[in-house]
């Protein structure tokens, strides 16, 4: 099998096989810390949980970046990315640590947040390094669309390990969110060490300018406009990101709805009133189920997307991916039921990674290296202010118990719409070619 061979290629390439295992143990670690807080947050038997709850959750952990990810991607651009995984690593080992030790202390929400928020805003930073160092351990263009299926996707299926290890703990009576963020940062450090064994030049940027920190901070919003104007000559890359973008939005929507449901509306539990502790442990199995099954639709996305994207183009796979989810969102989704719900968290895992497959690609092939740092840190910062107003949505719409027809039908309406906006961008660069 032609996928096989050419993953069988990529890891016969030493500097790959290691820049893989350190982003496998960082983001293996994200999921266990990632669930570790979503079961203090959302399923403790002491707090009660609402929409309005997880929105404003989700905004305190992952807004603050947006105003940060540029600075993270024009120091991306100066810094040598191997000491970015390096020393980002180590420090959400001791921010994860103090994550622990703010629980144990039961101390106000905001602190526990603010801990929260420093760990997520380093994950950005390392998620953008790693994909910007990618083409430095993988010369082929070929490959590089296999690497773009393999890595993340086995990223995202190390982090879903990682969960699994958190649900299945719980499920065997472990009790100690705390614990559970310690076993995390133990990761990280373990992400750290093996980031060591990567050459400290061996991830670029190529022609490292050693500005110290100040003057790279002041230069900010310069880099930033050259990294925007960069992006606007490269309308291929500015048009597969602005639709990876609504898509993430939508699945932001649906994750709020998919953890209301689990916490109420699947296990009968009130939500008002005292919190039902055997009803919350069933929440949180049936979410392990729809971010297990997720999971398995990224790993199916990254067996068929580099064959489909080499037949349809990148851009016409995302088209591809965007419809789908178009038809088969409202069609699992309105029912509220479990077993149609989960069934659509694997289909929506596949069309999201298959897009972010193909966007990574398009974003690496186009954007020239000097710039890659900030515009896949732009990436992210897209990646996060879609969530969270996917979320603020969620909470507008959604009732107590998450059942939503209102919410499906926006979340079709835009998928279909992006993938209708790609399909007449593609038509029509297709027609001012042949009139060439």
């Amino acid at each position: 099998m032609a996928v096989l061979r050419d993953v069988g290629a990529l890891l016969r390439l030493r500097g790959f096989r290691r820049l893989l295992a350190v982003r496998l143990l960082s983001q293996s670690a994200d999921g266990v810390y990632q669930v570790a807080l979503a079961a203090y947050v959302v399923f403790s038997p002491e707090r009660q949980t609402s929409a309005a709850a997880i929105a404003s959750a989700m905004a305190v952990l992952l807004l603050p970046y947006s105003l940060i990810g540029p600075f993270a991607g024009v120091l991306l651009d100066r810094w040598h990315r191997r000491q970015v995984l390096l020393c980002g690593n180590l420090l959400r080992a001791a921010l994860a640590g103090a994550t622990a030790a703010l629980i144990l202390a039961e101390v106000p929400d905001w602190l526990f947040y603010l801990s929260a928020l420093t760990v997520t805003a380093v994950n950005r930073f390392i998620l953008a390094c790693l994909s910007a160092a990618l083409p430095h351990v993988v010369a082929d263009e070929r490959q590089l669309v296999t690497a773009n299926a393999l890595s993340p996707t086995a990223g995202t299926i190390a982090a879903t390990a990682g969960a699994g290890a958190v649900f299945a703990l719980r499920l065997t009576g472990w009790q100690s969110d705390a614990g559970v963020v310690l076993l995390g940062a133990g990761i990280y450090l373990g992400a750290a060490l093996t980031a060591l064994g990567l050459g400290r030049d061996q991830l670029g940027p190529r022609g490292l300018s050693r500005l110290r920190f100040g003057p790279a901070v002041a230069g900010t919003a310069r880099g930033l406009l050259e990294g925007l104007a960069h992006l606007s000559q490269h309308r291929r890359a500015a048009r597969a990101l602005t639709a990876m973008a609504l898509m993430r939005f939508c699945y932001g929507a649906l994750t709020v709805m998919v953890l209301m449901l689990s916490r109420y509306a699947w296990t009968g539990d009130s939500t008002e009133g005292p919190v039902d502790s055997a009803a919350a442990a069933t929440g949180l199995s049936l979410l392990g189920m729809a971010v297990a099954l997720s999971a398995a639709g990224y790993f199916a996305a990254a067996l068929v997307t580099p064959w489909t994207a080499g037949r349809l183009g990148p851009t016409g796979w995302i088209t591809a991916c965007a419809l789908a989810a178009a038809v088969l969102e409202p069609a699992l989704g309105i029912t509220f039921a479990p077993a149609p719900v989960l069934t659509a968290t694997f289909f929506l895992g596949f069309t999201t990674q298959g897009a972010k497959i193909a966007t990574d690609t398009v974003i690496q092939s186009t954007v020239d290296d000097a710039f890659r740092g900030r515009v896949f840190a732009l990436y992210d910062m897209l990646f996060n202010v879609a969530f969270v107003g996917a979320a603020g949505l969620a909470a507008v719409i959604l009732p107590p118990d998450g059942r939503s027809a209102a919410l499906v039908g926006i979340v079709a309406l835009l998928y279909g719409a992006t993938a209708l906006a790609l399909w007449r961008f593609r038509t029509t660069a297709r027609l001012r070619a042949g009139a060439g």
